[in-house]
């Protein structure tokens, strides 16, 4: 049994995709999140429809789990007082999470995997996207910072390692994550410059600068205008945008 809570909700049993009904779903997801943690039903049924009464919520879970397939009980433990996930059952996430971690892990920072393209790929998808619950949009958010991150250590350490094309790849997966956020602006200018490409390096600082900009009326700090200084010159100074 396999939950996926990166990139959309999903149930895989043995490979194959599984429906579960939309309210099961946001139980399976919840569940999902605490990790193996047993978790109590009042604290679901409240997270989950927080403006029933406590009545009326404790009525809708047992109605989501009651709706639930064979294969979506078979994902958990449903004890009379909580909830947990099964053994077996796996989540995306808590892989994706292993993997942010072994990337940020000091220990590690000599090392680089192989399979960079593949740990990008795990690190640039959002948590449930389109769910606005509080309590996902909080978890999307915890996930959102710890791979950022992530992606911007894995971009320094390669662009250290003479990895050039995968590092821009990594910076662009922070920059298309949040384009606004500067550590990854920083990432993706520094990888186009040790590759040998200024142009793209500049291209890279001018769009950054304009949306900045254009969105809430900010500059690039001097830490980034630092990096491409001097790529430009023309007759209205050093050409930069954010001067």
């Amino acid at each position: 049994m396999r939950i996926g809570v990166l990139g959309g909700f999903g149930l895989w049993v043995s490979g194959e995709p599984e429906a579960v009904p939309g309210g099961s779903e946001r139980v399976l997801a919840f569940v999902a999140l605490c990790c193996r943690a047993a978790v109590p039903r009042p604290l679901i049924a409240g997270t989950l429809w927080p403006e029933s009464s406590e009545h009326g919520a404790h009525a809708s879970l047992r109605s989501a789990l009651a709706r639930m397939h064979h294969a979506g009980r078979r994902a958990l433990e449903i004890g009379p007082a909580e909830v947990r996930l099964a053994r077996g059952t796996t989540v995306d996430l808590h892989d994706a999470r292993r993997t942010a971690h072994r990337i940020l892990a000091p220990t590690d920072a000599g090392r680089l995997p192989g399979s960079v393209l593949d740990m990008v790929d795990v690190l640039s998808a959002d948590l449930l996207p389109g769910w606005y619950d509080d309590w996902a949009l909080l978890e999307a958010e915890d996930w959102r910072q710890l791979r950022l991150h992530a992606l911007e250590t894995l971009a320094g350490r390669l662009i250290t390692a003479r990895r050039y094309a995968e590092a821009v790849t990594a910076a662009q997966a922070a920059v298309h994550a949040d384009p606004l956020r500067e550590s990854g602006q920083v990432c993706l200018v520094r990888a186009h410059l040790a590759e040998g490409n200024p142009s793209e390096a500049f291209h890279a600082y001018v769009r950054h600068a304009r949306r900045l900009h254009d969105e809430l009326g900010l500059e690039p700090t001097e830490r980034l205008r630092r990096l491409v200084a001097g790529l430009t010159r023309s007759r209205h100074g050093d050409g930069l945008p954010g001067r």
